[in-house]
């Protein structure tokens, strides 16, 4: 099985890092009663941790990695695409070192933290434009659709088609997970 290589922002690994988690995390508050022990209080689901482990090896292995460092030092979330996990608009929140680095071999660790509002603009910005039917034109338009063939991916669909990539995974919530389009699918392009 192939995969996808992981992005973020506009950098894209050259090749995935070797090891993925992912935390899913719920806040809870514990209320303690006299003489009858306690209640347990759920306060709702937290934000998700996504955390790794990869390696750069072979020449300019440390020039790979200091491309990742600039990435993580630009500020704001940004969209991360993953192979596995499904797309998040997440904070770069932190990336270390794991041995001292040599030029052609560099290990490290990182993590990212889930920020939601990437579902609640999506649903601010697209929802009201496809319920209407477009924008200022009230005359129902058909939906255009692409077939995917052989050597798509919803990366290169999203440019071809002027969209952003959370505008495109919107388009189509049937696909489940965006690394993985299948040949004949008929994906939503507009």
């Amino acid at each position: 099985m192939i995969l996808s290589p992981m992005r973020y922002k506009d950098y894209s690994w050259p090749h995935n890092p070797r090891v993925y988690s992912i935390d899913y995390r719920r806040t809870m508050a514990v209320h303690n009663s006299p003489f009858s022990g306690y209640q347990l209080q759920d306060l709702g689901a937290a934000h998700r941790v996504m955390e790794g482990e990869g390696e750069f090896v072979g020449p300019g292995a440390y020039d790979e990695f200091q491309r990742l460092a600039c990435v993580f030092y630009s500020r704001g979330p940004g969209l991360l695409v993953h192979p596995l996990w499904q797309l998040a608009n997440t904070y770069f929140v932190s990336l270390r070192v794991e041995q001292a680095p040599r030029p052609n071999y560099v290990r490290y660790s990182f993590a990212f933290w889930e920020e939601n509002s990437l579902y609640n603009s999506l649903a601010t910005r697209v929802l009201p434009v496809l319920q209407s039917g477009g924008g200022q034109d009230r005359s129902p338009a058909r939906p255009a659709y692409h077939r995917v063939v052989k050597g798509d991916t919803l990366w290169a669909l999203a440019r071809r088609y002027g969209l952003s990539l959370a505008e495109l995974v919107a388009l189509n919530p049937q696909i489940k997970n965006p690394n993985l389009i299948r040949v004949g699918e008929e994906v939503r392009v507009g």
